[in-house]
């Protein structure tokens, strides 16, 4: 239908249709990094494992329906996606709720990851079609979704972890039957590409060559990861990322904007400093604030939440590439606090600190993207968030795990070389060997040699090393990156959105 005919009521129910289903797919994700704990020990997996296994399983679903769905949501329609992503997202419910191995989790996560991906390929161009006239700022009250599931979903288990992973999955399933009601009674609006009459194949000239090498590079990776059970090797994915870039680059006749480019690869620090970190951050601060760790990532996803609803304030006062630079510098500090302090109290000003930096990073990208690219619709739009969701599953949880599990060995023998060598175990990841530790053999032997405490001390210093040694390392890089990208801009004539003729108000 033509966006001219949605009202404004039918506009909020739209909009807060969107809302409830990206709070369904941030509860599904809160659960399941808050079940790490409870699978690992019931599984006995490595940090690594649980990292790709659970977490990654979970991310690299949504990139690919995300790009799938970018390529036909415009013939396929709105509304029937939104469907079939309720009936995936009840089936994740279901199979969570049912789970008995770590393969019907390992399911139950990728199901919930295609219902994400289809989410995010509905709603953020729907977004930008109603509100195109300030489109970062409803992008990210739209948004402000994500860390409202994460909170909500951290309170619920906080009071109910004594239930269990399975009985605890059933509280997923609220927003997942709201949103559903209220899309089959929703009206949408054509994409703004299609509402200017802009050709399909020209709307793919941004993404080009050179963002889809590295969207093919990523896919091609976890693609093989899903048929295979294993690990492709980094060049032979990277070069047929080449290839696929080649041919897209080729149908398309273009190289592709080379500012698309730079924000499709800052996505890729961007994602893991937030969702990467998000991941581990309870048991990173299980050791300081005990049962309460779970609090305090409710309590960062509640100021994201409360500051994403304020987001026209900071809109009015800053461009994206600038507010995106000033992030950066919040999550490198609030970092920085996060692997040095120990009293609860520091780990909260940390988190509020780390809070405030990661809160605009998303939506803002998608904002700067739907602003300067606004010709490649649907597909340029998630294709940056694709990148990033792909990038945090493939590396960003992984090498966070990895290192956790090499600062854990290393810290371990430092205290008994006989738990060391009963409790060492070869893991790997990007076909790199590495030692790991068999947690549970690790508890066993410092309960008969007496060293429970410090061998916990020791494995939760761990997390903090692997915080410091890979997340702080990439908000330095984003700041330094979006700091350029604002002189850029600033030495054009300033930033200035880029507006579509589509004879259309809004």
């Amino acid at each position: 239908m033509e966006n001219e005919q949605l009202t404004e009521s039918q506009k909020k129910v739209l909009f807060w249709a969107s809302f409830l289903s990206l709070m369904a797919s941030g509860m599904a994700f809160t659960y399941r990094a808050l079940s790490l704990g409870e699978w690992g020990s019931k599984f006995n997996l490595s940090g690594a494992e649980l990292g790709g296994i659970v977490l990654g399983n979970y991310f690299w679903p949504i990139a690919i329906t995300m790009i799938v769905f970018s390529l036909i949501v415009d013939f396929v329609g709105y509304k029937p996606s939104m469907i079939i992503c309720w009936v995936l997202h009840a089936i994740s419910v279901y199979m969570s709720f049912t789970a008995e191995s770590i393969d019907q989790i390992k399911y139950a996560a990728i199901c919930a990851g295609f219902a994400h991906g289809i989410v995010e390929a509905v709603i953020n161009p729907v977004c930008a079609a109603i509100y195109n006239k300030d489109k970062t700022k409803w992008l990210n009250i739209l948004h402000a979704a994500w860390p409202a599931g994460l909170m909500v979903c951290c309170v619920i288990m906080f009071f109910t972890s004594d239930l269990g992973y399975q009985t605890n999955a059933l509280w997923t399933g609220i927003p997942i039957l709201a949103y559903g009601v209220m899309f089959l009674i929703s009206k949408f609006p054509v994409d703004e590409r299609v509402a200017a009459k802009i050709p399909y194949k020209e709307s793919l000239k941004d993404v080009g060559f050179l963002s889809a090498s590295v969207a093919g590079f990523l896919l091609t990776h976890a693609v093989y990861g899903v048929i295979t059970g294993q690990q492709m090797d980094i060049y032979v994915a990277a070069g047929i990322g080449l290839v696929i870039g080649a041919i897209f680059g080729f149908i398309t006749k273009s190289v592709g904007s080379v500012m698309y480019f730079i924000l499709c690869l800052l996505m890729v620090p961007l994602a893991t400093t937030e969702l990467g970190t998000d991941g581990w951050i309870q048991e990173l601060m299980r050791s300081s604030m005990g049962k309460y760790a779970g609090l305090a990532l409710a309590l960062s996803a509640g100021i994201m939440m409360v500051l994403r609803f304020q987001a026209g304030i900071f809109t009015k006062l800053f461009t994206a590439p600038v507010i995106l630079t000033i992030s950066s510098f919040f999550s490198m500090t609030g970092l920085i606090l996060l692997s040095q302090v120990s009293s609860a109290f520091m780990i909260i000003l940390a988190f509020v600190i780390y809070a405030v930096g990661q809160t605009f990073y998303w939506p803002t990208v998608l904002g700067f993207t739907s602003e300067q690219f606004p010709k490649g619709g649907a597909m340029a739009l998630n294709t940056v968030s694709a990148i990033g969701l792909l990038s945090v599953g493939i590396i960003g949880t992984p090498l966070i795990g990895a290192f956790q599990d090499h600062h854990a060995q290393k810290n371990v023998r430092e205290i008994s070389t006989e738990i060391y060598e009963a409790a060492k175990k070869e893991a790997a990841m990007f076909n790199f060997k590495y030692e790991a530790l068999d947690g549970a053999k690790a508890a066993e032997m410092a309960e008969e040699l007496g060293l429970e405490e410090e061998v916990s001390t020791a494995k939760a210093m761990s997390g903090k090393q692997a915080l410091f040694t890979t997340a702080l390392a990439f908000p330095l890089v984003m700041g330094i990156c979006y700091f350029f990208i604002a002189v850029w801009y600033k030495s054009r004539g300033g930033y200035k959105p880029v507006e579509l003729d589509t004879n259309t108000e809004f």
